[in-house]
């Protein structure tokens, strides 16, 4: 399982970048993680996981063509590799292993009181 770690939010920045094919860039992204989860990001930190996960061979990225809305800046934009469906793959089989083994009594002596 080595080099398939993801943290909470290089998972859901790398899930939302799946989401958002073809279209997926720094802004978006974090647009769709304030739309779909309700967390406010700061842009950097999405930048910061964006090259994080390019770096570990999970998304591949390249500069889209200049457009004058942008003042002529191009957009760079994001796509999943194998290795990235990979890693959300093993990801996603662990949690379901770990869930699948709480015994049902667990969730029936649950305490609803705040820790």
């Amino acid at each position: 399982m080595k080099g398939t770690q993801l943290g909470e939010f290089e998972e859901v920045v790398l899930l939302v970048v799946g989401l958002l094919f073809p279209n997926a860039y720094g802004v978006n992204v974090r647009q769709e993680i304030e739309s779909q989860i309700g967390r406010k990001v700061v842009l950097g930190a999405i930048h910061s996981a964006l090259n994080r996960l390019e770096s570990k061979g999970f998304l591949v990225s390249k500069l889209a063509d200049e457009t004058h809305v942008r003042g002529g800046r191009r957009k760079r934009l994001f796509q999943i590799t194998a290795s990235g469906k990979k890693a959300l793959e093993i990801n996603r089989d662990l949690r379901n292993q770990l869930w699948n083994q709480i015994p049902d009594v667990a969730w029936k002596a649950l305490s609803y009181e705040v820790i």
